[in-house]
């Protein structure tokens, strides 16, 4: 693939602003050509093939969103970014709806437009070289609905398609909602058992004197109303796959019945004098760390070795933010759909929200965010006030406030942007606080800006926290 020099086009009516941005960009290593209208942008798009256009919304005898919709039908490929000193929702949506990449209001941070600008630029290239992967390696990045092309996901996609290869037991940890039943789905698919059952249970979610029935199944007259022969879910998933998820919910006693199951593949009805035997892949899961649970005496440690004889460990969230643009696309698509909606995409500006909050919930939570976002919205593109934040963002603010930053982290990775924003939020925050919301004063207490100060507001989202 080509390794050129980017080249981007500044479209804009004021000579300093474009001397300004041509400067700024030449100094990132761009190439950079200018237009003072419309209509020279258009003459100009219609002989080169731009990489980028960054372009203001008035710009006098053509409009900006004009010359946004030329270089999208003469190029789609180009990437744009739109600015305004006069920025409003209607205008966001409508430049997004024609294919803006973004949509940045003046003034603006040199720092964070270059920033935008080096980031549209690596999203061309890493759709440029999708397109020239082949069917395997698509077929490697991507599993039924697991989304996510981190290195992290990277490696788990590599361990499902050699584990499935195998019969052996495999333990899936990782936090609540981070997707651990579609990972034991994924390897059941890519197993010769994909056209057999696969049979999942919380073992969390049943009482635990109906758990051992479920499982094994029992016999007509082992208790009071069981009036026939029931099979339980091992026998049900004989030939194929049972998953066995909150494996560290079950009781002591009946760990001891299900490693005789996993060890031998035979077990008992309750109620039953016969052994079952059945052809079964086990996969388990658990969000507990289960080696304390064996030191603690909670779970067998013969049982925990059957299961754990491969360990896929799923990150949480918080540690895969490179995924979070495609997770939520994907899932404003999902409800897009289901509620009738024509939602096509986010705003970069409400991912950015979205990358400074952790989400104990994991993806979980963030798929019930974005479906109620989808419900509330009134735009057909998902800006940072149409996100349904509020509470989440009250919790990762006050959350802050008891925050105790540790430098022995560091040695085990961490994102020093996420600190630092999480820093000017609180400091942010606080300064509307002590002067009851007035921008200016508070602005003089932190010592930038009024300009300065209402950008950072705006970039954080905290303008529509209030």
């Amino acid at each position: 693939m080509s390794k050129a020099v980017p080249h981007i086009l500044v479209v804009d009516d004021e000579l300093s602003m474009r001397e300004l941005l041509e400067l700024m960009l030449i100094r990132e290593g761009y190439k950079v050509s200018c237009a003072e209208n419309g209509r020279q942008a258009v003459s100009m798009l219609e002989k080169v093939n731009f990489d980028l256009l960054l372009c203001d919304i008035k710009i006098g005898n053509i409009s900006g969103l004009d010359v946004l919709r030329a270089a999208k039908k003469r190029n789609q490929d180009t990437v744009v970014i739109m600015i305004s000193a006069y920025a409003t929702t209607e205008n966001a949506v409508e430049a997004m709806n024609d294919g803006a990449y973004d949509y940045v209001p003046k003034p603006f941070d040199n720092d964070e437009l270059k920033q935008t600008v080096a980031k549209a630029l690596n999203l061309k290239t890493i759709e440029h070289e999708k397109q020239f992967l082949g069917d395997e390696l698509k077929k490697n990045l991507h599993f039924g609905k697991i989304v996510g092309n981190s290195p992290r996901m990277h490696h788990i996609y590599k361990m499902i398609m050699q584990v499935a290869k195998t019969t052996t037991s495999v333990l899936i940890t990782g936090e609540s909602g981070t997707g651990k039943e579609l990972i034991a789905r994924a390897i059941h698919d890519e197993s010769e058992r994909c056209d057999q059952e696969f049979v999942a249970i919380n073992c969390g979610g049943i009482p635990e004197n109906l758990i051992e029935s479920e499982l094994f199944g029992y016999r007509k007259g082992a208790y009071t109303g069981a009036t026939h022969d029931k099979k339980g879910l091992f026998e049900t998933a004989d030939k194929g796959t049972l998953f066995l998820d909150e494996i560290g919910e079950l009781s002591t006693q009946l760990q001891v019945k299900l490693l005789r199951a996993v060890q031998e593949k035979r077990f008992k009805a309750v109620g039953g004098n016969k052994d079952i035997s059945v052809d079964i892949r086990i996969i388990s899961a658990t969000n507990k760390k289960l080696e304390d649970e064996v030191i603690a005496g909670r779970f067998r440690e013969d049982l925990f070795y059957r299961l754990n004889v491969i360990e896929i460990k799923m990150p949480p969230l918080r540690e895969r933010k490179s995924d979070l643009r495609a997770l939520a696309q994907h899932f404003l698509e999902k409800y897009s759909r289901q509620m009738g909606k024509e939602m096509a995409k986010i705003s970069s500006y409400a991912i950015d929200l979205l990358k400074k909050y952790d989400f104990p919930g994991n993806i979980r939570e963030l798929e019930n965010l974005i479906e109620r976002s989808v419900a509330l919205s009134s735009t057909n593109i998902l800006l940072p006030d149409s996100l349904a934040l509020s509470i989440h963002k009250q919790r990762w603010i006050e959350g802050i406030k008891g925050r105790r930053f540790d430098l022995d982290e560091v040695a085990h990775g961490v994102s020093l942007d996420s600190i630092l924003e999480e820093i000017e939020s609180a400091y942010l925050k606080k300064a509307m606080d002590c002067t009851n919301g007035n921008k200016n004063k508070a602005a003089e207490l932190l010592g930038v800006s009024f300009r300065s100060f209402r950008y950072r507001l705006s970039k954080l989202g905290l303008d529509k926290a209030e």
